[in-house]
C-alpha cells in the first residue's frame, strides 16, 4: 500500500472539504428555489401590484452551474456517479478494485480536462491582472471590456471563478481517488485499510 496514514488524513481532509462545498452547493439551490418562488408569485399576482424578480434567469443560471460543481467533489468522493453495477457486482473482491481504479482514473482525466476548459473560459472573462501574471497563470489575453449579464449587469467572471474553484477541488479529489482506489487495488478489496 502506498502511504496509507497519508492516505486516511488526506481523505478526511477533503471529505471536510467536500462536504461544505456541497453543503454551500445545497444552499445555493435553496436560494435559487426560492428566488423562482417569488419571481412566479410576483410574475401571477402583477394585477396586485407584485412583479417579478427582476434578471432572474440570470442568478438562476449563475447558480446552477455554481451548484453543480459544488457537488462534484463530493459525488466523486463517495463514488456516487453512474455505474453499470449488474455486471461488477459478481467480480471478485480484487477485480472489483481494479475496475473502480480505472473508473476513478477516467473520472480524474475527465476532471482535469473540465478544470483546464474552464480555467480557460474563466481567463477570458476576468478583466484584471497584469499581462505577465495572465501569461504565467495561461490565462490569455485580458478582455478590452468586462462580459456581464444582459439584465443585471453582473460580472460573468464572478460565477466562473466559484465554478473553477469547485472544478480545482474536484480534480484534487478525482486524484486522491485514485490514489485510494490504487491502495484498494494493492489490498485486495474496496474499503480495505
Amino acid at each position: 500500500m502506498i502511504a496509507p496514514t497519508l492516505e486516511a488524513r488526506t481523505g478526511r481532509v477533503l471529505e471536510a472539504l467536500a462536504r461544505w462545498l456541497a453543503y454551500g452547493g445545497g444552499l445555493v439551490l435553496v436560494a435559487i428555489a426560492l428566488l423562482t418562488v417569488a419571481s412566479i408569485t410576483g410574475r401571477a399576482l402583477i394585477g396586485l401590484g407584485l412583479c417579478p424578480i427582476t434578471g432572474d434567469f440570470e442568478l438562476v443560471e449563475a447558480g446552477c452551474a455554481v451548484a453543480i460543481f459544488a457537488f462534484l467533489p463530493w459525488c466523486q468522493l463517495k463514488r456516487g456517479h453512474v455505474t453499470v453495477d449488474i455486471f461488477v457486482d459478481r467480480f471478485p473482491a480484487r477485480l472489483k478494485a481494479f475496475t473502480g481504479l480505472i473508473g476513478d482514473t477516467l473520472i480524474a482525466l475527465v476532471a482535469c480536462v473540465i478544470f483546464w476548459r474552464l480555467w480557460l473560459g474563466f481567463g477570458e472573462k476576468f478583466p484584471y491582472g497584469s499581462e505577465a501574471l495572465r501569461e504565467t497563470l495561461s490565462m490569455g489575453y485580458k478582455p478590452f471590456f468586462p462580459e456581464t449579464t444582459y439584465e443585471l449587469e453582473l460580472p460573468v467572471w464572478i460565477p466562473y471563478a466559484m465554478a473553477v474553484t469547485g472544478a480545482a477541488i474536484f480534480v484534487l479529489v478525482a486524484l486522491y481517488t485514485v490514489w485510494r482506489s490504487l491502495n484498494w487495488v494493492l489490498a485486495g478489496r474496496e474499503g480495505a485499510l
